[in-house]
C-alpha cells in the first residue's frame, strides 16, 4: 500500500536509512512498498538488494518536486521503466531547469499525482498509466470532491517520512539546515506532515474501507510491478563486455598484444614467463575479463599518445599480462609477486587498476574515456554529517551565540551544566550524525557499462562536468558494476616538468630515458640517499616516517623500498609487525623467532606478513582455506564491503582448520589478530612495487639534477612539507634563492644556472591580472630598464606597485626600496587610478632628488613573511639573543639515554594519538647546520609546551635509539624570539 517512501537520501528531509525503512515495513507486515526519495535514486540498488533478506517485495521510483513542492511520483513497472525515470530525473537536475507540472508519457511507468496537486491542475483527463494518490487525512475530501467518480484513477499514496516525533523534530531540523534558516523561521511548506508515518497493513484496509477500489487500484500497481538486478554469488559484471565487436575477436586482441610487446619486456623469456603468461591469459578468458584489460590498455595508449606520464598500480600490478602490454611497469617474475592475489578462478570481481596520471593531465584522459566510451559516467561518495559539524549546524539553527556553539562543538563542556537548548543540540546531532548530507564525486571512480548509466542510476553534473551516477562504489561493486579508477597525482607531474627544465636550462644533457629504471635500482648514488633519508621531494618515500623507517630498515635497494612502503601503512605499523620486521631484517638472529611454517610461506619477509597477498597465501596455505574463501577473508577486512554472513563463516573456518592441525589457541589467535588488523591497511606488493619504480624516478632527478627536480616539486604543489622547507632543501644542493623579479620571474618558479627565481604566484595579494600584463608586456617588448619603463608599459595601481617593490622585484635598478617607494607614489596618481589606454607618445618623468634612506635585511625579512608567508633568511639568523650550549643533530648518537637541549627550526608537526586515545606531537626540525632531527612531545608535555607555527625552539630531553635512528623524546621546549622590525622601534 506504500507509493512513496522516503530514506535520508532524501537529503535533508528524511529521516531513516533504507534498510530500517525495510525493517518498519516488516514490522508493520507490508509485504510490497515502493521507495520514491525525492528527486534522489541513490539508495535504490541497495533497497533492491536488501529486501529479499526482510521477504519484501521492492518496487522503486521517484518523488519528483521542485524544491519542497511535489509534482508528482514516478513508480517504475520494470527496469526499463527505473531507466525512463532516471533519464527524465538526469536531464533537468544536469540542465538545472524545473521539471514540468505535467508528466511526459512514460512507457514503463506509472504516474501518481497527489489528491491535492490534482485538484490544482483541475487535470480532469488521465493517460492509462497516470493515477491520483490519497493520503488517509485526504479521504474525508474526497467524499465531497468530483474526483471520487474517478474510481479506476484513485490509488492509497501515504507517505512515509517519519516513524515518531522524535523523528518529525529531526526532519525539521534538517530542513531548516537546508534553507539556512533558525528553527523558528521554517515555513510549513517546507515540512513534511506528522502523518507522514507508516501504519500497519491492517490499519490501512481498515481506513479505506469505503473505498475498496482504492485498495484494488494500489494493489494492481503493487503487483504489476518487478525489478531485478544480480546480486552476490548471482552477480554478472555490468561493465563493458566487448571491447572490439566479439569475445573471439577480444581475445585475439589481447593475445596479439601480448605476443607483439613480450620482447620489449623479457629479451629472452624463461619457461617461467610463458609458463605465467599462458596461465594468466587463460584465466583471464574464462573469468570474461578480456575486455576490462583491453579497456585500460586503451586509457594508457592514448596517454602515451598525448606524452603523459603514468603508473599503473593496484592489485592489478601483480599481473604479467598488464606488465607486458604496458598498463603497468612492475614486473612480476623479477617481484615474485603472487598470482592469485591479482585474480583467481574464484574472484567475481576484475582486478584493481589504479592508474595515476600528473594532475595536470588526468582532466583531459577523463574527458577522452567519456568521449571514447559511450555508457559512462563518475561514482559518486556520500558526503555525511559529521558530528561536530552538525553540532554548529544545529546550535545556528536554534539561534544559540557563536561562544556557545563554539563550546557545544569541541565538547568543552559540562552536561549537567547545559539549558535545555544545548542539550537538544547534542541529542539530535547524534541523532543526524552519519545521515547524508550531500552527493560527491568519488576520487577516482569511473564507471564503463555495457547499458545505459540510467538503467542503474539518475545523474547530476558536478562541476568537475561529467555526468555523476547517485551511488557509491561498495553498491557498484554490489550489482557488478566496476570502476576504472583514474587518479592525478603530483609526482609524475614533478618528474616531467624536472625533465623539461633540464633540457632549458642544461641543454648540453643529452636525452634523459626516465624510464631505464632497472639502471636506476642499482645505482649507489640513488640507494644511498633512501637509506640517508636524503629523499627530501621523491613522490612517497619523503616524509618523516618513512624516512626514519628507512633509515631504520637501512633500505638500499628496490627490494626493501617495495617492502617500506607497505610496512608504513597503519595496519602493518599498529600490529607491532613493523618492529618484528625490522628486528628480523636487522639481526638475523631475531628470525628464529618466527614460526617456521609462516617462515615458509613469506621467506622474503622473514614469516611476517606485510603485503596484502600475505593474507591470502596465510589464508590458503596455513589455515588451508580454498582462494575464494581467502578472497572473502582479504575482502571483508579491506573495508570495501559491508559485513556479510559469508565473512564471519570464513573466520570460523579459519580457527576450526588450524585447531584441527594442530595448532595451539595462541598462535591461532596471534596470526589471525594480525590478519585482522592489518588486512585492509597494508598494500598489494605488485602496488607498492608500483610505487616504487616513481620513487626511483624521482630519486634519480634529484640525485643527478637536484635544482631542476626541487624547482619542479615547488611548481607542482610540493608534497609533504612547506614551500619554505622546498627552498631550504634547495638551498642545501647549491641553489640561490632570488625574490621575485620583474624582468626574470614568472608566475611559477624559474630556474637560471644554479639561481631559482620565486614566481609572482607566491605574491599572496598580487592580483591575477597584475601578473598577466607583467608577463605578456614583457614578452611582447622585452625587459623592464627601469621603474619609470614599467610605469609606462604597465597599467598598474600604488597598492599593486608597491607589493612588487617591497619584495625587490626592481632590485636592478640598484636603488633603495624606500627611494623606489617615494618614486612610485610621486609618479602615479596617489588615488590608484590610472588610464586602461595606452600612451601614444613616451612621457617624459620628472626626476625626485630624495635623501639617502637606510635599510637592512631584517626588514627585507618581515617585508618577506608578509608578502611570501616567509623569510627567504635562515630563521636561526633571525632569533633575537643567542643561542648557546646545544649539541648538533650529527651528535645525538653520541648522547643516547641522556638529556641535551638542541635548537631545532619547525618543518613540520603533526598531532597522533597513543593506543590509549591521548594526544601527543611528532614534529620534525633541521638544526643550526641544516640536519634533520624528531622530537616527540608526549601526552604529559603535549599541552604544557605547544608548539606555535614556524621557527626556532629550544628543545631540551631525552635521546632515544631506535635502530640507529635517534629522536628525542622532549621534557620541555620553547619558541625563540626574533628580531623585531627595525621600522616599529
Amino acid at each position: 500500500m506504500y507509493l512513496n517512501c522516503h530514506t535520508y537520501y532524501s537529503l535533508r528531509y528524511g529521516t531513516f536509512s533504507e534498510i530500517e525503512l525495510l525493517e518498519l515495513a516488516k514490522k508493520n507486515n507490508v509485504p510490497t512498498l515502493a521507495l520514491t526519495d525525492i528527486n534522489n535514486t541513490s539508495a535504490c540498488l541497495n533497497f533492491i538488494r536488501k529486501a529479499k533478506d526482510f521477504n519484501i517485495k521492492p518496487i522503486v521510483g521517484i518523488d519528483f518536486r521542485n524544491g519542497p513542492k511535489q509534482v508528482y511520483v514516478g513508480i517504475a513497472k520494470n527496469n526499463e521503466g527505473f531507466k525512463e525515470l532516471n533519464g527524465f530525473l538526469s536531464h533537468h537536475s544536469e540542465k538545472k531547469i524545473e521539471l514540468p507540472e505535467l508528466a511526459p508519457i512514460f512507457d514503463n511507468c506509472y504516474v501518481i499525482y497527489s489528491f491535492e496537486r490534482a485538484l490544482q491542475l483541475e487535470k480532469e483527463n488521465f493517460a492509462e498509466n497516470e493515477f491520483i494518490g490519497i493520503p488517509i487525512e485526504e479521504l474525508r475530501k474526497l467524499r465531497f470532491s468530483k474526483l471520487k467518480n474517478l474510481k479506476n484513477k484513485l490509488v492509497v499514496l501515504q507517505t512515509v517520512t517519519i516513524r515518531s516525533k522524535k523523528d518529525f523534530n529531526a526532519h525539521r531540523l534538517l530542513r531548516a539546515i537546508d534553507k539556512n534558516i533558525l528553527l523558528s523561521k521554517l515555513e510549513k511548506s517546507e515540512e513534511c506532515k506528522l502523518t507522514d508515518s507508516m501504519f500497519s497493513t491492517l490499519e490501512i484496509h481498515e481506513a479505506f474501507e469505503d473505498f475498496p477500489n482504492i485498495i484494488e487500484n494500489t494493489n494492481t500497481i503493487l503487483n504489476s510491478c518487478h525489478i531485478e538486478f544480480n546480486y552476490g554469488e548471482d552477480r554478472k559484471s555490468q561493465n563493458l563486455k566487448l571491447y572490439t565487436d566479439s569475445v573471439e575477436k577480444d581475445y585475439k586482441l589481447l593475445e596479439s598484444l601480448c605476443k607483439d610487446n613480450l620482447y620489449k619486456r623479457y629479451a629472452d623469456p624463461n619457461e617461467k614467463v610463458l609458463a605465467r603468461l599462458k596461465t594468466e591469459l587463460d584465466t583471464i578468458k574464462s573469468l570474461d575479463f578480456v575486455s576490462f584489460f583491453l579497456i585500460n590498455y586503451d586509457i594508457v595508449s592514448y596517454a602515451k599518445s598525448k606524452g603523459y606520464f603514468h603508473v599503473g598500480r593496484g592489485s592489478g600490478a601483480n599481473s604479467i599480462v598488464a606488465y607486458i602490454i604496458g598498463i603497468t611497469d612492475v614486473d612480476p617474475i623479477e617481484l615474485d609477486l603472487y598470482f592469485e592475489r591479482f585474480i583467481n578462478p574464484f574472484r567475481a570481481s576484475p582486478p584493481d587498476f589504479d592508474i595515476d596520471f600528473s594532475w595536470k593531465d588526468r582532466d583531459d584522459v577523463t574527458d577522452y574515456i567519456f568521449r571514447r566510451f559511450p555508457h559512462t559516467a563518475l561514482l559518486a561518495t556520500y558526503s555525511t554529517f559529521k558530528y561536530r559539524a552538525v553540532v554548529r549546524e544545529l546550535g545556528k539553527v536554534f539561534g544559540l551565540p557563536k561562544e556557545e556553539i563554539d563550546k557545544l562543538s569541541t565538547g568543552n563542556y559540562s552536561v549537567p551544566q547545559l539549558d535545555d537548548i544545548s542539550q537538544l543540540v547534542l541529542r539530535y546531532g547524534k541523532l543526524i550524525e552519519g545521515f547524508p548530507n550531500h552527493l560527491s564525486v568519488h576520487s577516482a571512480g569511473i564507471l564503463i557499462l555495457d547499458k545505459p548509466i540510467h538503467y542503474y542510476s539518475a545523474t547530476d553534473l558536478p562541476p568537475k562536468g561529467f555526468p555523476t551516477v547517485q551511488f557509491d562504489m561498495i553498491i557498484a561493486e554490489d550489482v557488478g558494476v566496476f570502476k576504472f579508477d583514474i587518479l592525478g597525482q603530483r609526482g609524475l607531474a614533478k618528474i616531467k616538468e624536472a625533465l623539461e627544465i633540464i633540457k632549458e636550462n642544461r641543454p648540453e644533457v643529452p636525452a634523459i630515458d626516465i624510464n631505464n629504471v632497472e639502471a636506476f635500482k642499482k645505482d649507489k648514488n640513488i640507494n644511498d640517499l633512501l637509506k640517508s633519508g636524503g629523499a627530501i621531494g621523491a613522490y612517497y618515500v619523503e616524509s618523516p616516517a618513512m624516512r626514519g623507517l628507512m633509515q631504520q630498515l637501512q633500505t638500499q635497494d628496490y627490494i626493501g623500498l617495495v617492502a617500506a612502503s607497505s610496512i608504513i601503512r597503519p595496519g602493518v605499523s599498529g600490529s607491532g609487525m613493523k618492529e618484528e620486521f625490522i628486528k628480523r631484517h636487522r639481526y638475523p638472529e631475531n628470525r628464529r623467532n618466527g614460526h617456521p611454517i609462516l617462515m615458509q610461506i613469506m621467506p622474503e619477509t622473514y614469516g611476517v606478513m606485510v603485503y596484502q597477498e600475505d593474507v591470502l597465501k596465510v589464508a590458503n596455505q596455513f589455515a588451508d582455506l580454498s582462494l575464494g574463501e581467502a578472497d572473502i577473508l582479504r575482502r571483508g577486512m579491506s573495508g570495501k564491503f559491508r559485513s556479510r554472513q559469508e565473512f564471519i563463516a570464513v573466520e570460523e573456518k579459519f580457527i576450526s582448520n588450524c585447531r584441527k592441525k594442530g595448532f595451539s589457541d595462541v598462535l591461532i589467535f596471534e596470526v589471525w589478530n594480525q590478519i585482522k588488523s592489518f588486512a585492509g591497511y597494508a598494500f598489494a606488493k605488485g602496488h607498492s612495487a608500483s610505487y616504487a619504480v616513481e620513487s626511483y624516478q624521482s630519486l634519480f632527478l634529484k640525485c643527478y639534477y637536484p635544482l631542476e627536480f626541487m624547482t619542479a616539486v615547488l611548481n607542482n604543489g610540493g608534497g609533504f612539507y612547506s614551500v619554505e622547507h622546498y627552498l631550504h632543501e634547495a638551498q642545501k644542493q647549491g641553489a640561490t634563492i632570488c625574490p621575485p623579479c620583474i624582468n626574470r620571474s614568472d608566475h611559477p618558479n624559474r630556474l637560471m644556472g644554479k639561481s631559482i627565481y620565486l614566481g609572482f604566484g607566491y605574491l599572496k595579494n598580487l592580483e591575477t591580472y597584475t601578473v598577466q600584463r607583467i608577463l605578456s608586456e614583457r614578452q611582447l617588448n622585452g625587459h623592464y630598464n627601469s621603474l619609470d619603463d614599467f610605469i609606462d608599459r604597465v597599467t598598474i595601481s600604488i597598492e599593486q606597485v608597491t607589493i612588487l617593490i617591497r619584495i625587490n622585484a626592481f632590485r636592478f635598478t640598484n636603488r633603495s626600496k624606500s627611494e623606489l617607494l617615494w618614486q612610485a607614489i610621486f609618479k602615479l596618481n596617489a588615488d590608484g587610478t590610472k588610464s586602461q589606454q595606452s600612451k601614444l607618445f613616451k612621457i617624459q618623468h620628472r626626476e625626485f632628488k630624495l635623501p639617502k634612506m637606510e635599510s637592512n635585511w631584517v626588514e627585507d625579512a618581515y617585508d618577506e613573511m608578509e608578502l611570501l608567508g616567509f623569510p627567504l633568511c635562515n630563521y636561526f639568523r633571525l632569533v633575537n639573543g643567542a643561542i648557546e650550549n646545544g649539541i648538533l643533530a650529527s651528535q645525538m648518537k653520541d648522547f643516547i639515554g641522556r638529556e641535551v637541549l638542541i635548537y631545532g627550526s619547525l618543518v613540520t608537526t603533526r598531532f597522533n594519538k597513543t593506543s590509549q586515545g591521548k594526544l601527543m606531537r611528532l614534529s620534525t626540525f633541521i638544526d643550526v647546520k641544516g640536519d634533520y632531527f624528531d622530537a616527540v612531545h608526549f601526552t604529559d608535555v603535549v599541552d604544557k609546551y605547544p608548539i606555535n607555527g614556524l621557527g626556532v625552539y629550544a628543545c631540551y630531553g631525552k635521546i632515544t635509539d631506535r635502530f640507529d635512528f635517534y629522536s628525542m623524546n622532549v621534557i620541555w621546549s620553547t619558541k625563540s624570539s626574533i628580531l623585531p622590525d627595525p621600522r616599529n622601534t
